[in-house]
This record gives C-alpha cells, sequence and structure tokens, in this order.
C-alpha cells in the first residue's frame, strides 16, 4: 500500500469538485492543490481543512500508518521500515549484527573480550558489534536471550536458506504493501554454530538485503563481521546523499616533508580507492581531499565544486606548505586540462606549488609512483 500521493489527496477536497470553499486558504495554504502536496509530505495535519471529507480522513489514516515498529535494544534501533527498496525514501534503521555468549561455555571469557574490542574503521566511522546477547547469565551492557525473546520480534531459526528468505520477504511485503498490523513486528535470524562461514556469509549477505533486521550468531570471526559490515554501510546508505569524507589532509606511511602529496575530492568511493592505493605504496605520501558536496571528480569540477580557487584556497587553509618541501601535487588524470589554470591560481595566493597530471585510475598509481620524481 504505497503513501497517497498529492493528487490522489486533492481528488477529495473542493478544489478539484470546483465545490464550494475552493482555494478557501483557511488551511493557510494558498490553494487546495498547495494543501494536498503538503499533505502528502505530513508537512501539515488533515484537520487544518475544515472541508476534509470522512472518505478522505478514513483512507489517509490508513496509508500514514507506520508499515513496520520500531524497537530499541541498549540503545539500538532496529525496524521502522516502509520501503521495500531503499531507491523508493531509504531504509532507516541499519540491521542489527549481535553475537551470542554462552555463559555455561568454557572459553566465555575469551569470546566475550574479542567480541567486546572489535572495531573497524569504515568511512569516518569506527563499528563495533551492535549486540551482545549472553544465555545462561548476565554482563553489563549485555541483553540476555530469554530477555530478547520477550520483545515484540519475530525470530527465525535459519535452518534452510530459502525457507528464511520467504519468510522474511513475505513479512516485509504485508507490512509494507498491505500495512498488515500482524506482520509489523521486526525481523531477526538466528544462526547456529556452524564450520561452514562461506555459506553463512553469503546467507548473511542475502538477509541484510531481505529484509532482517537483526542477525544473531552463535559464531564470531572477524573476517565475517568485517564483510558484513562492509556490505550494510554500502546498503544502508541514503542514496540521495553522496557518501563523503571529512576534507582534509591525509597521511599515509607515516610521512615527512619531502613526501609525495596526491589531492582529490572528498567522494567517499574515490577517496577510498586512491587511499588503498596509497597504503600499498613503498613510499609515504600525502592526500589533499577537497570539499566538493561528496561529488566525484568529474562530476564536481561540472558542477563547479572543483574550482582553480577552491583548491588554491584549501591548500592555504590547509598550511600545506608550512608542513612540507615537496612542491609537486598530483591531481587526477581526469582534470588533465585544469593544470595551468591551477597553476595560476596557487600563485595567485602566493604559493609555489607544481601541478602534475596524474593517472586516471586509481590502480595505475603504483607504477606512476615508480618513474615519479618529487
Amino acid at each position: 500500500m504505497a503513501e497517497l500521493s498529492g493528487l490522489q489527496i486533492f481528488k477529495y477536497l473542493p478544489g478539484a469538485k470546483k465545490a464550494e470553499h475552493t482555494n478557501c486558504k483557511e488551511c493557510g495554504c494558498p490553494t487546495c492543490m498547495a494543501f494536498a502536496i503538503k499533505l502528502a509530505k505530513h508537512q501539515i495535519d488533515i484537520e487544518k481543512c475544515n472541508y476534509v471529507t470522512d472518505d478522505l480522513k478514513d483512507i489517509f489514516a490508513q496509508h500514514s500508518k507506520q508499515p513496520q515498529k520500531t524497537i530499541e535494544i541498549n540503545g539500538v534501533k532496529i525496524g521502522g521500515e516502509n520501503v521495500l527498496y531503499r531507491h523508493e525514501k531509504t531504509f532507516i534503521n541499519k540491521t542489527a549484527l549481535a553475537v551470542i555468549v554462552n555463559l555455561n561455555d568454557k572459553n566465555w571469557k575469551e569470546k566475550f573480550e574479542k567480541i567486546k574490542n572489535f572495531e573497524i574503521h569504515k568511512i569516518n566511522e569506527n563499528i563495533k558489534i551492535d549486540l551482545i546477547i549472553t544465555q545462561n547469565g548476565k554482563l553489563d551492557n549485555c541483553i540476555k536471550y530469554e530477555d530478547l525473546k520477550n520483545l515484540p520480534l519475530v525470530e527465525i531459526i535459519d535452518e534452510n536458506f530459502q525457507s528464511t528468505a520467504n519468510k522474511l520477504i513475505e513479512i516485509r511485503k504485508k507490512a509494507v504493501l498491505e500495512k498488515d498490523e500482524n506482520y509489523s513486528s521486526p525481523t531477526c535470524v538466528y544462526f547456529k554454530h556452524t564450520n561452514d562461514l562461506y555459506s553463512l556469509c553469503a546467507k548473511a549477505s542475502y538477509y541484510i538485503c531481505k529484509y532482517a533486521n537483526m542477525l544473531i550468531f552463535e559464531d564470531f570471526d572477524e573476517n565475517l563481521f568485517n564483510a558484513l559490515i562492509s556490505l550494510r554501510q554500502n546498503i544502508f546508505t541514503d542514496p540521495q546523499k553522496p557518501l563523503q569524507v571529512e576534507s582534509k589532509v591525509y597521511e599515509f606511511n607515516n610521512p615527512d616533508e619531502n613526501s609525495i602529496i596526491f589531492l582529490t575530492t572528498n567522494f567517499a568511493l574515490t577517496f577510498f580507492a586512491v587511499a588503498n592505493e596509497l597504503e600499498s605504496l613503498p613510499v609515504p605520501s600525502y592526500l589533499i581531499v577537497t570539499p566538493a558536496d561528496g561529488m566525484s571528480v568529474l562530476t564536481a569540477w561540472s558542477a563547479e565544486k572543483f574550482t582553480a580557487k577552491m583548491v588554491a584556497k584549501t591548500l592555504k587553509n590547509f598550511k600545506l606548505a608550512e608542513k612540507v618541501k615537496t612542491r609537486k601535487i598530483i591531481i587526477p588524470g581526469l582534470l588533465a586540462h585544469m593544470k595551468d589554470e591551477l597553476e595560476e591560481e596557487i600563485q595567485n595566493e602566493n604559493l609555489d606549488f607544481e601541478i602534475v597530471v596524474g593517472t586516471i585510475d586509481a590502480f595505475s598509481i603504483g607504477d606512476f609512483v615508480k618513474n615519479f620524481k618529487p
């Protein structure tokens, strides 16, 4: 059951019927159509219109129901989703990743410490395991499995992939498309111990996409969770907002005043492609990341978010000339046409950097550096 559009709402209002009170402005909007559009976006109360019919009130109430409940567990929110596909609006709460610690197990303390200390850094975010769930006892900042089962959650024990997948899809469709309150509780999938981590990773990856709100594991493997967190971070991003990193000077392999200098925009995918290559170089380097609203190199240039003046001011603001003796800055090969313009603006800021055109593709940086003389 999709949300009502402004046009669908408008059909019930006086303006569509050219009836009395058409565009009366009593609601504070200039026209009935303007009121309908605001109501569709939930920017105005339906009661603001004194001439709304009971039919529209009933239909609007039905369409405005939250398809899935949101619940909070030890500060972690799950559920609250209202679409099947993130491009329709966006997903809201990331699939929580939880691990079981059985306090009757001989090595539970060692496992608990590994889980508690696990942390990875992804796109300006330090990420840890969302929840630790205890069995046969209680630990601080953890939730007991018995308490978890008392929450309004639908738990699916993963014993057959197709069966689990079908249940998850059915529940989400019933909740979102039909707004059936019998299917409004968040879902969690429980994985029992297995030695087949490849299969576990594949299944868990699928359930993150469709449509588990939480995954519970008896096993803890750092490589497994690293992969799942990377996938989850890609899925649970707002496709309407560019993914960006902080604009600053990044350091790789302990650079000094004579190290190589690269430059790119703050588009996350570009940054990590370049950063991965710089980390693997046998030489230290700096990477200047310019503010570009999270746009890629050519997109930022075409949208005038990457300009020669902006680059020159960025270099001056970062006080790079004071940190290094190196006077060559390597720019992406796609911006070769900006070389002269960049150097001119840099000189206007009383800086003496030289612009060098680098590679078009990040994977070519290693070969480029072999023949580069700072």
